[in-house]
């Protein structure tokens, strides 16, 4: 699919067009290779679990403000496994790209390590790429009682999932994984369709959702 197509399909695709990897390979065959994998996961990391566990090394955007969910990562995925550091002839984002999304991904190293991961897998462009987590960031709903927390507190790991599940019509629980440390709420994992046009099942992620009923929610700072 030329660039200039794949370009103008992003834009519009979480508004109602799912044609942004139409005319890409459906299967896995050609494993590590641009464009060509199932579906999606988006990654919203609990940022405070991650500041605290980073301890006396924590600094950067991330920790010096309070921001409550943010974007980890949004990966392709295969049924089984995943691609990763696809040849790509596709630049690295640009300084003002990267300064786009530290809102929502604030960390341009993260920014830097996802697409060099994951985006080089994506069949797109890092304009692209990075335009679709924003995107994505916008239309995924954070249940209200998750945006801003101010005190710490124990929540239910299934209490978490229905709050999301509730508060995004046509998410289902197999289409969502909530995953912990051995104490600490960690992310929660959100699977697309490849075109985006829906959420889908995942059971390899699921797979490895958290084991405890509760865990610590860190308050925002």
């Amino acid at each position: 699919m030329p660039h200039a197509r794949l370009a103008r399909v992003a834009a519009f695709a979480l508004v109602g067009l799912a044609a942004i990897f139409a005319a890409l390979p459906a299967s896995a065959e050609g494993r590590g290779r641009a464009g060509d994998f199932d579906f999606w996961v988006l990654s919203l990391s609990w940022s405070p679990s991650w500041c605290e566990t980073r301890g006396a090394d924590r600094g950067g955007i991330q920790c010096s403000r309070p921001f409550a969910f943010v974007v980890h990562g949004l990966w392709p995925q295969y049924d089984r496994g995943f691609p990763a550091d696809c040849p790509t002839r596709e630049p690295s984002p640009t300084r003002a790209q990267i300064d786009g999304v530290l809102d929502v991904m604030p960390s341009p190293g993260l920014v830097r390590h996802e697409w060099q991961k994951h985006g080089t897998c994506s069949g797109l462009s890092a304009e692209s790429y990075l335009r679709i987590i924003r995107k994505l960031f916008e239309k995924i709903r954070v249940p209200e009682e998750f945006q801003a927390p101010r005190e710490a507190r124990m929540v239910d790991v299934r209490t978490v999932e229905k709050a999301f599940i509730d508060a995004n019509k046509g998410l289902d629980a197999p289409e969502i994984s909530v995953l912990c440390d051995q104490r600490r709420l960690q992310e929660v994992r959100i699977c697309l369709k490849k075109d985006l046009s829906a959420f889908t099942a995942c059971p390899e992620v699921d797979r490895r959702a958290c084991r405890l009923d509760r865990v610590y929610m860190p308050a925002v700072r």
